[in-house]
């Protein structure tokens, strides 16, 4: 038996807001990931500090991307957040294998955490007349997310 979460929204509005969602579900989850394999690999006289800010991006794209999916799922669309899904479809550039200095591992946050915004600045466009809940979400995401790129450039003072 199948169920189904019927939208509030209509068929063209609901699309839009959809791959907005799915969009910013797949980033997030990478953001994630590629924050964990640096938090890793990081290394230097900056270690501590670096390592401990890592975890803070984490916790808010995790946290995010479980809005991002709610919010998708609330609206009768099921969110794809599978690994196969997350590889093929983030804008966030691979992260490189091994350690990285810590002037470095800056630097691929910053470029990590600006392909995510700049996204999520799209997608808030996008949303802003079919869906302002959804907006709203992309709202904060992207206040949150610059505060992060902030801190990180602060790092680097670049």
């Amino acid at each position: 038996m199948t169920y189904a979460v019927k939208s509030t929204l209509p068929d063209d509005d609901l699309k839009t807001v959809g791959e907005a969602l799915q969009g910013a579900l797949v980033d997030l989850v990478d953001l994630s990931l590629v924050a964990k394999q640096i938090h890793w690999n990081v290394v230097g006289p900056r270690f501590r500090s670096i390592h401990l800010q890592l975890d803070e991006v984490v916790d808010t794209a995790r946290s995010y991307s479980d809005k991002v999916a709610e919010r998708a799922s609330a609206l009768g669309l099921p969110p794809d957040g599978r690994s196969s899904t997350v590889s093929s479809a983030s804008g966030i550039e691979r992260v490189k294998e091994g350690w990285q200095p810590d002037n470095e591992a800056v630097g691929t946050m910053v470029a990590a955490l600006e392909a995510v915004i700049a996204g999520a600045r799209e997608r808030m466009a996008s949303v802003s007349e079919p869906d302002p809940v959804t907006e709203d979400i992309f709202i904060q995401l992207t206040g949150d997310l610059e505060k992060h790129r902030w801190m990180f450039q602060a790092e680097n003072g670049s």
